[in-house]
């Protein structure tokens, strides 16, 4: 069970990634309720690509990975055309409602860059106060420091030439599976 500090990151997290045009749901950490998420997610979408885990339970995953809409090695014609991605995150950012998520493994680049939609999911006790948090070793065993990610707080979106426009350089949509 969580302590109160704990509970009161997850709620600020849940409260700006919000803010930032997030969506966000709270399951319980187990296959069943994760598969659950993922297929009403997922919904009548064709097909999704699936980066393996790096710091969620791996174990998690196994009733989704039975449905054969999931791609885990995509050719180039599926990167193209698939418009879901899901990766894990490896930690979140109460203060901003920011996900972290590694982009040097897997099919994480080209999940966070090229699909429409981004489920990302996240364990609820990775979530860390600030940004500078993450760089710190007292939080997340130094995780930060020792590779490569990108900060996603909400969907991809710009205003560069005129109104603001999402889904210009990343998914358009982001939908947050905490895991507590």
């Amino acid at each position: 069970m969580p302590d109160e500090s704990e509970k009161e990151l997850l709620q600020q997290f849940i409260k700006n990634a919000q803010a930032a045009v997030a969506t966000v749901e709270v399951i319980t950490a187990n296959t069943s309720s994760l598969n659950a998420a993922l297929q009403k997610q997922i919904g009548d979408d064709d097909a999704v690509l699936f980066a393996s885990p790096n710091d969620v339970d791996a174990n998690l995953f196994n009733d989704f990975l039975l449905n054969e809409k999931v791609i885990k090695n995509p050719d180039k014609e599926q990167l193209k055309h698939t418009k879901t991605g899901i990766t894990d995150a490896f930690c979140g950012i109460a203060s901003t409602g920011s996900v972290c998520v590694p982009v040097a493994q897997n099919l994480t680049s080209a999940v966070t860059m090229l699909t429409q939609r981004h489920i990302v999911v996240l364990n609820s006790n990775s979530i860390v106060p600030k940004p500078r948090d993450v760089f710190s070793e007292n939080y997340l065993e130094g995780k930060g420091l020792k590779r490569s990610f990108s900060f996603i707080t909400g969907p991809s979106a710009t205003a560069d030439m005129g109104p603001l426009v999402r889904g210009v350089h990343g998914p358009g949509k982001l939908h947050i599976i905490v895991l507590d």
